[in-house]
C-alpha cells in the first residue's frame, strides 16, 4: 500500500513539473522608476517549444493585498487609473505582461505581484520591486550673518529639497577635511514624500577657514553636487582667523626681525670692545707737534702765523 502512494505522488509531482515546464514566469527582481515619468515593471511568460500555443487565462497585478490590474478569460475585470500593460493592444496571445506605472510617485515605491495563468502550465506568482528616485536639486549655501565678521561666531546653512529616497548633506574644507561632525543635520518629509535636507555647520572665532564646500550625496553613497563657499570673497587675508592667517603673515617677519636685530646687536658689541682695545699712539703723526697759534690779532684782522716745530727725531 506504502508503495501504490509513493507511485501515486512521483506521478503527482512529475506531471505537475511537467506542465509548469510549459510556461514559466519570469520578472526582474528590481526595476528602478523616476518621479514624475513612467515606470516599468518587467514580467514575462516563457514558454517550451511544446506550448507555443499558450494563451493567457489570466493576469492579477497587486501591489500588497490590492489588485491594481486584473485580466480574466479575455476581459479586463479591474483596471485601476494610472497602471496599464507595457503593450497597449496587450491581449491573451501576448507573454509580455509588464505593467507602466504613467506618472510615478513615492508612494509607488514597494513589493508587487504578478499571478498569471496560462493554458499550458499551472498558476503561478512572482515578485518584483519598485524603487522609486527623484534627483535633488542643486544645494544652495548661505551664511548667517550675510557677511562674516572675523573673529565672531557665524554658521553656514547648505539647503536641498526635492529628492528620494533620503540623501544626505556632507561639509569639507579646501583641503577635503571633512567637517560634518561639527554640522547639524536636518530632515523634512513633505507631503509629496520627497525630502529636504538642512545642514547648519557652527564656525568657531579665530577658526574660521576662507573656503568650505557643501557636498551632496544621494541613498546609494554617490556624489550628486558639490558648491562651494568663500567666507571672504573679497580675498583679504586680513579678516580670516588669527590662527591661520594673521600668523601666517606675522611668523616670518617676526623671525627675520629678530635675525636683524641680532644682528645689530652683535655688530655694536664688538664695535664697543674694539674701541675700549685700542691704545692712544705714542708718537703723532708725521713726525711733528703742533704749538698752539698765538693770539688773534685784531688790529690787522688777519690771523697769527701757526709755528710748528720737527721733533728731534733722535730724543
Amino acid at each position: 500500500m506504502a508503495s501504490r502512494f509513493t507511485l501515486l505522488l512521483f506521478l503527482c509531482t512529475t506531471l505537475e513539473h511537467a506542465e509548469s515546464s510549459f510556461a514559466q514566469v519570469k520578472c526582474s527582481a528590481k526595476n528602478v522608476g523616476y518621479y514624475g515619468h513612467q515606470s516599468l515593471l518587467e514580467c514575462a511568460v516563457q514558454t517550451s517549444p511544446d506550448a507555443s500555443d499558450a494563451k493567457i487565462r489570466g493576469v492579477t497585478w497587486r501591489k500588497g493585498d490590492e489588485p491594481l490590474l486584473v485580466f480574466h478569460n479575455g476581459k479586463f475585470l479591474k483596471e485601476q487609473p494610472g497602471y496599464m500593460f507595457a503593450e497597449p493592444s496587450w491581449n491573451e496571445n501576448n507573454m509580455n505582461v509588464s505593467m507602466i506605472i504613467t506618472n510615478t510617485t513615492v508612494a509607488h515605491d514597494g513589493l508587487y505581484s504578478c499571478d498569471v495563468i496560462t493554458s499550458k502550465g499551472l498558476p503561478e506568482k512572482k515578485y518584483t520591486r519598485l524603487e522609486v528616485q527623484a534627483k535633488y536639486s542643486v544645494p544652495s549655501v548661505t551664511s548667517n550673518p550675510e557677511k562674516i565678521i572675523p573673529n565672531t561666531r557665524s554658521s553656514l546653512i547648505c539647503e536641498s529639497h526635492g529628492g528620494y529616497p533620503k540623501g544626505q548633506l556632507r561639509w569639507f574644507d579646501d583641503s577635503r577635511a571633512d567637517w560634518s561632525k561639527s554640522a547639524e543635520m536636518k530632515v523634512q518629509q513633505t507631503a509629496d514624500g520627497l525630502f529636504q535636507l538642512t545642514s547648519t555647520l557652527s564656525l568657531m572665532p579665530r577658526s574660521t577657514l576662507p573656503k568650505y564646500i557643501c557636498m551632496l550625496y544621494n541613498a546609494s553613497g554617490n556624489k550628486e553636487y558639490e558648491i562651494n563657499f568663500h567666507t571672504f570673497p573679497d580675498n583679504d587675508f586680513s579678516h580670516g582667523s588669527a590662527s591661520v592667517q594673521t600668523s601666517k603673515i606675522l611668523a616670518p617677519v617676526l623671525v627675520i626681525g629678530s635675525l636683524i636685530v641680532g644682528l645689530l646687536m652683535a655688530l655694536l658689541v664688538y664695535r664697543r670692545r674694539s674701541q675700549r682695545a685700542r691704545r692712544p699712539s705714542a708718537a703723532p703723526l708725521m713726525g711733528f707737534s703742533t704749538v698752539p697759534p698765538r693770539d688773534f690779532d685784531d688790529e690787522n684782522r688777519q690771523y697769527p702765523e701757526t709755528v710748528t716745530e720737527p721733533k728731534d727725531s733722535m730724543a
